[in-house]
C-alpha cells in the first residue's frame, strides 16, 4: 500500500449548481462584449456553443436567459436550420440539424443579420437573369405572370 492511498479525498458538490458547469454567466459577459463591438465597430462575432463544455442544465439556462425576440426563421436545406433573435437585439441563436434531426451546429451570432439569412451574390446574379428572362418573355395572353 502506497502512502498516497491513505490520504482521504473529499469530493463536494454544491446543490446550487444543479449539475451545471456554471458557464452561462461568463458566456453572457462574452456576449455583452461582442454586442458592444457590434455597436461600436460593426464587427460581428460567432460563438460555437458546441465547443463549450456545457454541463447538464447550462445550455437550457443560457437559452432561457436569452429568450426569444420578434424575429425567427426556419430553413429547409439538407436538414433543418432554426434561427431566432433573442430578446436582445443583435444576439441570434442558430441551430443546424441533419435530415435525421441530429444537431450539426449550435451557435450564437452577434450580428445585425445572421450570414445564413443574407442573399448570396451568386443567387442574386441568378435571380437577376431569371427576372430579365421573365420580363422579356411575356405570357401568350399578354400578362407578365
Amino acid at each position: 500500500m502506497d502512502a498516497r492511498d491513505t490520504i482521504p479525498i473529499l469530493i463536494e458538490t454544491s446543490a446550487a449548481t444543479d449539475g451545471c458547469f456554471q458557464n452561462t454567466r461568463p458566456l453572457l459577459h462574452e456576449i455583452a462584449h461582442a454586442l458592444r463591438r457590434l455597436q461600436l465597430e460593426g464587427v460581428a462575432t460567432t460563438l460555437d456553443l458546441s465547443a463549450i463544455p456545457f454541463g447538464p442544465g447550462d445550455e437550457r439556462q443560457l437559452i432561457d436567459f436569452l429568450g426569444k425576440g420578434e424575429v425567427s426563421a426556419k430553413l429547409e436545406a439538407m436538414g433543418e436550420s432554426l434561427i431566432w433573435e433573442s430578446r436582445y437585439a443583435g444576439v441570434w441563436i442558430v441551430e443546424h440539424r441533419s435530415t435525421s434531426s441530429e444537431r450539426l451546429a449550435f451557435q450564437l451570432e452577434i450580428t445585425k443579420l445572421p450570414a445564413i439569412l443574407a442573399s448570396q451574390p451568386e443567387d442574386i446574379a441568378e435571380s437577376l437573369l431569371m427576372l430579365r428572362e421573365a420580363l422579356e418573355s411575356p405570357q401568350a395572353d399578354g400578362t407578365l405572370v
